[in-house]
């Protein structure tokens, strides 16, 4: 699903000079669309967040910074995790079928 900037603001309620701002700083990367900005509803939650640390936690701009790097590695590192148990329990379950197959020949000479 493609947001476009006016929905975007409309949902987040703010307005362009910030949303221009947290891409500036990068905090938003949108993708791109007829030359116009595109969000996704990722980029919704990671503005609402962004929202969230301004205008209700009173975060400053460098601090949104550190927690949204902080927020990054977290995902990184989520996924690094979750695709070492993806290989670790395929390793396992070959090893558990090959050890079933070489059993079953024994058993069969």
């Amino acid at each position: 699903m493609i947001i476009n900037v006016t929905e975007f603001l409309g949902q987040l309620r703010i307005d362009l000079q910030t949303l221009e701002f947290w891409i500036e700083e990068e905090w938003l990367v949108p993708g791109r669309s007829g030359g116009a900005p595109a969000f996704s509803p990722v980029d919704l939650a990671r503005a609402q967040l962004i929202r969230d640390l301004t205008e209700e936690l009173g975060v400053n701009a460098e601090g949104v910074g550190i927690v949204l790097h902080l927020v990054d590695q977290m995902h990184g590192l989520r996924l690094a995790l979750s695709e070492t148990l993806k290989t670790r329990d395929s390793s396992q379950s070959e090893s558990s079928q090959s050890e079933s197959s070489q059993s079953e020949s024994s058993r069969s000479e």
